[in-house]
């Protein structure tokens, strides 16, 4: 029998990482070829790239909208070649905007789907989990409390973990990470992770850097601060420039070391999305921002049902970590927050058992390995019978 073709879509950067390591998984378990859309992650991986996640990778409903061409371009070419090549499954990462046109277009050629880290359904659009259900196949979910609202939807579903339990880990200490970047041991490190996309910056940065100045002239325990940027592989250094270059604060970028960089730090100011989880893996106190376009927000407003926009918040049930979304997102606000906890051991100490409890609910590590065992189990190869089949139900 010749090795299946897969396709596997991932549209966005964090995906793009998690789609490489599944495709590596797939292909140790079924020999697949693999083709479909992403990133670098996944053109190291070997996966034949067709589309670039890049293209389409935009946070916001009005910022989406001139992405719209695009992205219907992008849906046709990835439902035509799965068709012209035949593929045996079609494994959709995250991006529902995107991936739910695919899923449509791949039903009608009688493609089977997978989808690994659905829509936030619990959080907004909860009518997509009736589209889900006439075109997916099988949910393969990394949140626990995802697993219960497919179940009760009557869609196959199956809860894996969330990957980062694997990889979210420092390879330096504290003292490595200062003298290597040439920082004072002895001043407060606040690491700055602004988002990984064009848009995400535009709206987010300026308001960092100005809580940022205002930190730098503090007398108390924020004073002395030394502010650290993780750069988002693939943002050129001349879009910070230009959305945060006038307030006099000195910041040091840095790229590739974001693990290394929240373990360092003793604040971080971070942008909603998975690096929350990421700095709660890590036990580095945060706080969370975010903004969006003002029509964006309008219309959110009328849709979110979350009481929280924080992953580790979501995740924790409870407000563990603060949250300054949009208007709340200031900078006298995100500077306060900081003093606070750059000020309070006994707040530092309770948001760090708090995350104890986060990294206890995503699960013990393997995700992707057993979300690997599901999608081969959906082509019905071998190593599903010994492999996977405790984790169809």
């Amino acid at each position: 029998m010749s090795a299946p073709t897969i396709l596997l879509s991932a549209g966005e950067a964090s995906s793009d990482m998690y789609a490489a390591r599944l495709a590596e998984a797939l292909r140790r378990r079924t020999g697949a070829r693999i083709f479909g859309m992403g990133g670098p992650h996944m053109a190291e991986a070997g996966v034949e790239l067709i589309a670039d996640c890049r293209d389409i990778s935009v946070v916001g409903i009005a910022e989406v909208l001139h992405k719209i061409p695009v992205v219907y371009r992008v849906q046709r070419q990835l439902a035509r070649e799965a068709s012209r090549r035949r593929a045996a499954l079609a494994i959709l990462v995250d991006s529902p905007g995107t991936h739910l046109g695919v899923a449509r277009r791949l039903k009608r050629e009688g493609i089977p789907v997978g989808y690994f880290i659905g829509p936030q359904v619990w959080a907004w659009r909860p009518g997509r989990v009736r589209v889900i259900k006439r075109l997916v196949n099988r949910m393969v979910v990394i949140f626990p409390f995802e697993e219960e609202i497919y179940r009760r939807a009557g869609i196959p579903v199956s809860f894996v973990g969330h990957p980062l339990v694997d990889v979210v880990h420092s390879s330096m200490t504290r003292a490595e990470f200062v003298a290597l970047h040439g920082l004072d041991a002895a001043r407060p490190i606040v690491a700055i992770l602004p988002g990984s996309r064009p848009n995400e910056v535009a709206q987010n940065y300026p308001r960092i850097i100005a809580a940022c100045a205002e930190l730098a002239r503090d007398a108390g325990p924020s004073g002395g601060s030394q502010f650290v940027q993780a750069v988002a592989r693939g943002l050129d250094a001349r879009l910070f420039a230009s959305h945060g270059g006038k307030e006099g604060v000195e910041v040091k970028r840095v790229e590739g070391v974001t693990y290394d960089l929240l373990a360092a730090a003793d604040c971080a100011i971070v942008a909603s999305g998975t690096a929350t989880i990421e700095a709660a893996l890590l036990g580095t106190p945060m706080v969370v921002i975010y903004r969006v376009a003002p029509l964006t927000a309008s219309i959110l407003r009328r849709m979110v049902r979350t009481p929280f926009f924080a992953m580790a918040n979501l995740v924790a049930g409870r407000r563990i970590v603060p949250e300054l979304i949009q208007d709340d997102f200031v900078p006298s606000a995100v500077a306060a927050e900081v003093r606070r906890l750059l000020g309070s051991p006994a707040a530092v100490a309770e948001m760090k058992a708090a995350f104890g409890e986060v990294r206890a609910r995503l699960g013990a590590g393997g995700a992707i390995e057993r979300a690997a065992d599901v999608f081969a189990g959906m082509l019905g190869t071998a190593q599903w019978a010994t492999a996977g089949a405790n984790l169809v139900s």
